[in-house]
């Protein structure tokens, strides 16, 4: 990974409270996975930024490398790593994923 590639994830993950890398969008998510986590954030009625991964390999890639995690998609709050869907789908049904949005305000 370029230090021009980890300085991006870096402030990224940092500079905003809620991140999401996914396929697609919010508003037009392209993969099931993608859709779920985005289901479960709307259902929380929490915002939060979403980085389409299909607009640049590099940033497809690289995201895997900079959280060790292979799947996408991959939410980040408050610059720490939480999961993919299957992590957020269990922090949502434990109620785990919504203590961890409230230290977000």
């Amino acid at each position: 990974m370029t230090p021009e590639l980890k300085e991006f994830f870096d402030k990224t993950v940092n500079e905003t409270p809620i991140v999401l890398f996914m396929k697609g969008s919010k508003d037009f998510p392209q993969c099931g996975f993608s859709a779920r986590v985005v289901q479960i954030m709307d259902m929380l009625g929490v915002d939060f930024k979403d980085i389409n991964v299909l607009d640049d390999m590099e940033v497809r890639e690289g995201i895997k490398e900079y959280s060790d995690w292979q799947t996408i998609p991959q939410l980040y709050i408050n610059g720490e790593f939480v999961g993919g869907c299957d992590i957020v789908t269990e922090a949502f049904q434990s109620g785990e994923l919504k203590e961890m949005l409230k230290k977000t305000a």
